[in-house]
């Protein structure tokens, strides 16, 4: 798979001149999302919670909640903003009357997904540093690991994206498959605490689950050989999605 460069960033570019007209609208609601979770978890539950982790409830959680943000904002845009360019808007189309190939296309639209997620996350992570939940170094290292997760999150989406035959199919990624995410991947509670045998082994393949681990090393400090494992699976998984959504990229922009 050949990518220019020059030609990725030309579609990236037109995507950032069109967000600059809506970027309120759009930020705002994915932005104050994982805050209200902070505070009601955090707060509300954290109150008839001492500790989990080693740390308060409220601190727990912050780390998977950037993680989260960082999921979201990848995710709506190779979805819906995808699909819609692809189908409806044939925007698409119409790039490749340039000299932009359909890899270009692709990795145009990931590297505008990343800056979303970038946006998101990185918004996110400066109110919990504010909030002393994270001091200005740890927020630092954390902060390569918000890209990374637009990455993964945004390979997922757009392979999916690139298969569906109708729009509402988005409802059951969604649903069925970002929210259980969100749900149970570390994110409110440590698995290994509360599952055991398979169940936990189960929960390795969740996508979800490694950058939120990340995130926590980040945020604490404590490194393991789990973290490689955690990376390792983040870059393998992004790559083999990208390499079969470049595939069908080619195949479905040249038809």
């Amino acid at each position: 798979m050949k990518v220019s460069p020059r030609h990725a960033l030309a579609v990236w570019k037109r995507n950032f001149a069109l967000y600059r007209r809506t970027w309120m609208l759009n930020l705002l609601p994915n932005f104050f999302e994982p805050i209200l979770y902070l505070v009601s978890m955090g707060i509300g539950v954290g109150a008839y919670i001492t500790e989990m982790g080693g740390t308060s409830y409220i601190a727990f959680i912050a780390p998977g909640l950037v993680a989260v943000a960082a999921m979201n904002g990848a995710s709506f845009e190779v979805t819906y903003n995808a699909y819609v360019r692809m189908n409806y808007e044939k925007t698409y189309e119409a790039m490749l009357t340039t000299p932009i190939q359909p890899e270009d296309v692709l990795a145009g639209e990931i590297l505008w997904a990343m800056t979303r997620a970038t946006l998101y996350g990185g918004c996110f992570l400066l109110v919990i540093a504010a909030m002393g939940l994270a001091s200005p170094g740890r927020a630092l290292i954390a902060l390569p690991l918000v890209p990374l997760t637009g990455l993964l999150f945004a390979a997922i989406g757009i392979a999916f994206s690139l298969r569906i035959p109708t729009l509402d199919l988005f409802s059951f990624y969604f649903t069925l498959f970002l929210m259980p995410l969100f749900l149970f991947s570390d994110v409110f509670f440590p698995l290994e605490e509360r599952l055991s045998g398979g169940w936990l082994q189960l929960a390795e393949v969740l996508p979800l689950l490694h950058p939120v681990r990340l995130m926590r090393t980040a945020f604490d400090g404590t490194l393991s050989a789990q973290v490689a494992w955690d990376l390792a699976y983040v870059a393998v998984l992004s790559l083999v999605l990208l390499w079969m959504a470049a595939r069908i990229t080619r195949r479905r922009l040249t038809a």
